[in-house]
């Protein structure tokens, strides 16, 4: 029987790249990859202006640049935080002790969980801007809305990465209150036997076989 630890096989089993691709914990990832994506690219591009009577560049979000450099921030960070988590999704399963496993659902746990609340905030921040927005003059309208889209969208994500984090973490700890023993540690596996003479093995004829007192008497001429 196969036995698993925090959702994963345990390590020596090769990498199959096509059922990888297809988990939904990858799918979510890269669809959070391309969000994140899409809201800082676009509020770099798009997201400061010039206005014809002032020197300084403001953000489209009531100039407030505080709202530009959030999600930006915000962005940025879900971007490098999605690649991290996908290279160790990817060598979760060649990871055979189960306390560095553990670190990592956690870790993915508890990023997955701020960074829905992060969005969260930076969706009601940026719409709440947007609403009080009213010098619109040489603003990009669609660009706005595509980051106040794509935030929520990231909410959605997130979440749901949350979810199988939180299960991945909950399965773990089923796992370990069933028994489970990282093999680096196991201490009851037991040795071989030594292996027993080979058949038709014989003693040698040399052996000695002492008789007698074992004093010393002279050879008789």
């Amino acid at each position: 029987m196969e036995r698993s630890a925090y959702g994963a096989s345990l390590a020596g089993g090769s990498f199959d790249c096509e059922s990888f691709i297809k988990q939904p914990q990858t799918i979510l990832r890269v669809l959070s990859w391309v969000f994140s994506i899409v809201v800082f690219a676009t509020i770099t591009a798009e997201g400061f202006i010039n206005p014809y009577f002032q020197s300084e560049t403001k953000c489209i979000f009531n100039q407030n640049d505080n709202a530009c450099s959030y999600g930006s921030a915000v962005g940025i960070l879900a971007f490098l935080a999605c690649v991290a988590f996908t290279i160790l999704d990817a060598y979760f399963p060649q990871i055979s002790n189960a306390k560095e496993r553990k670190y990592i659902v956690i870790s993915d746990l508890v990023f997955s969980g701020a960074w829905t609340f992060l969005w969260f905030v930076c969706f009601c921040f940026l719409a709440n801007q947007w609403s009080h927005t009213t010098q619109t003059e040489g603003i990009s309208g669609d660009a706005a809305r595509a980051v106040i889209a794509f935030s929520f969208f990231s909410i959605v994500s997130w979440a749901l990465l949350t979810l199988f984090a939180y299960r991945r973490c909950r399965q773990g700890i089923d796992e370990v209150g069933l028994g489970y023993t990282d093999p680096s540690h196991d201490q009851n596996t037991p040795y071989p036997a030594y292996p027993s003479a080979p058949e038709g093995y014989q003693q040698s004829p040399f052996s000695h076989n002492p008789t007698g007192d074992g004093s010393y008497q002279p050879p008789a001429y």
